[in-house]
């Protein structure tokens, strides 16, 4: 008798932590979608996008040498297709600064404009370089800091004629990385098992290993220049970029999440989106304390690998297969 009541304690508790568990895993509906769905025609997947100063002339990269321009603040888009010797190229990062733009992707190109994109001249790159380009921040006039697959950072300041090296040693290859507006790095190894940082005071990378047992996926910076982390099976953390082994606790936007979240953006300080597989869209609007799930986009065929802000009314998803969400700030938020 013992036994069987032993047993079916058991049960009831199972049952109880089954309900908890499944409490928990729903996150409430964003009632109001504010994102506009395209459909451009190409089977590219988007890895970013970037306006000029007047913020009506915007460009769009991706795999393929996919490239392309809006004029009316994304509404629509042109394709556009450069002569590149029949080389098959990955764009895999833009930038401007006023009319001034660069490009960057693999194999080892560079691309740069003084006229808004009317005209795209390809750099040459030394064959020392260590990986291929991966990132490109237009910093000032004539100048940017360019980052390679392998953790290299390089910056210039005479239109790409001299590069200095600002890192003593690559990194290795790395899964993402991300630059804060005061010129500071963070990135995730390609296994996800460690992170580094490196900031102007410093000649060599930071490592760090992971501080959870879930492999990490993306790092960036929020606003006020601390960091964000997101690991596998959709989990969250915000930490402190002054202590880069300091992280509050964990959060799951998604608790029921298989697909896991791949990007996040600040819109403003406390509005937060975050994206991933599946369709998969979040938002908080309260600096990432509760979370919302957009359900009105979870059936577009593509998963979101990247969300980015221009600013605030200036925004965009991207996605596969030709798939790009753009902000819409006239439909009012919940």
């Amino acid at each position: 008798m013992n036994a069987m009541l032993h047993r079916l304690k058991s049960i009831a508790m199972t049952i109880a932590v089954v309900f908890l568990l499944a409490g928990c895993q729903y996150t409430p509906n964003l009632e109001v979608n504010p994102w506009v769905v395209q459909s451009l025609p190409t089977e590219s997947t988007f890895a970013d996008v970037a306006f000029t100063d007047d913020l009506s002339r915007g460009w769009l990269v991706g795999n393929k040498g996919t490239l392309f321009e809006t004029t009316d603040q994304g509404k629509t888009w042109t394709a556009h297709s450069l002569n590149l010797n029949g080389e098959s190229v990955t764009f895999d990062s833009i930038s401007f600064y006023g009319n001034e733009g660069w490009i960057v992707g693999e194999p080892a190109i560079l691309l740069h404009t003084l006229d808004g994109g009317d005209h795209w001249e390809r750099v040459p790159l030394s064959d020392k370089l260590p990986g291929s380009p991966r990132t490109i921040v237009a910093t000032a006039p004539h100048s940017a800091e360019m980052t390679t697959s392998v953790g290299a950072i390089y910056r210039t300041s005479n239109d790409a004629q001299n590069w200095k090296g600002l890192v003593e040693e690559a990194l290795g290859i790395f899964r993402n990385i991300s630059r804060s507006p005061d010129g500071s790095y963070v990135a995730v190894s390609s296994r996800g098992n460690f992170y580094s940082v490196w900031d102007n005071e410093s000649q060599t990378w930071q490592p760090f290993n992971r501080h959870s047992a879930r492999r990490l996926q993306n790092m960036g910076f929020t606003p006020d220049g601390n960091l964000w982390v997101l690991g596998r099976g959709g989990m969250l953390q915000f930490g402190d970029a002054q202590d880069p082994e300091a992280w509050e606790d964990p959060q799951y936007p998604e608790f029921s999440t298989s697909w896991g979240l791949l990007d996040l953006a600040y819109q403003t300080p406390d509005d937060i989106w975050a994206v991933g597989g599946s369709a998969n869209l979040l938002y908080s609007n309260d600096g990432g304390e509760t979370w919302l799930k957009d359900r009105q986009v979870e059936k577009v065929p593509s998963n979101f690998n990247r969300v980015k802000f221009i600013q605030p009314d200036l925004g965009f998803v991207l996605g596969q297969r030709g798939t790009l969400l753009r902000y819409d700030p006239n439909q009012e938020m919940t």
